[in-house]
């Protein structure tokens, strides 16, 4: 039995990957080049290009949060399945945000739109989070290791500012969807400590 789960958990983990690289393969489609040879047509192009960045950034944060934290999982059921569907749903959209910002140049609505398409994720994410300790208990793992959560709950808040600032100033948006990436960049070792057992 117990090599089943982990059958199921690989599987997860698998069809996780292949989702999230597909999203970016998508994403990297959007990118078309000028249809001139010069190089105010490519300079044309910043806003598409580092709306992809940034996005880009963003799913390699959650590729690597994902993974860490399927580490600690030990048994998979139906709750933490669609849960992780849920996510992978709600990521699957981040493309197509990007792409309206970026082909928009940053006008109000696309990019507390781009906001919406964090924030929602942001959620899905904990919720996978609460799944898996519900499953595994209070004294998990990844119980102990999320702790309170500091970034995980900050996060969204400073997703909804972003999405106000929009309509103010959308550069001002930008930066605080720039911040928290920035925040999530930094090494987190929560999870690595807890599976050494420190």
């Amino acid at each position: 039995m117990t090599h089943l789960w982990r059958m199921e958990k690989n599987r997860l983990e698998a069809f996780s990957d292949g989702v999230i690289a597909i999203i970016i393969t998508i994403m990297v489609l959007e990118l078309k080049a000028p249809h001139r040879a010069d190089l105010p047509a490519l300079m044309a192009l910043w806003p598409v290009f580092s709306s992809y960045v940034l996005s880009f950034l963003y799913l390699a944060i959650y590729w690597n949060n994902h993974h860490h934290m399927l580490q600690t999982v030990k048994h998979v059921n139906g709750l933490i399945l669609w849960a992780n569907t849920h996510l992978l749903f709600w990521l699957s959209l981040i493309p197509f945000a990007t792409a309206w910002m970026g082909e928009n140049h940053f006008a109000a609505a696309p990019t507390a739109v781009y906001g919406v398409a964090l924030f929602i994720p942001a959620i899905a994410y904990f919720l996978l989070q609460r799944a898996i300790i519900h499953v595994q208990g209070a004294g998990s793992i990844l119980a102990k290791a999320v702790g309170r959560d500091v970034k995980g709950k900050i996060s969204p808040l400073l997703y909804l500012l972003a999405i106000g600032l929009a309509f103010v100033h959308p550069a001002l948006s930008n930066g605080v969807y720039a911040l928290v990436a920035l925040i999530w960049l930094i090494p987190d070792r929560r999870i690595e400590r807890a599976l050494k057992g420190g």
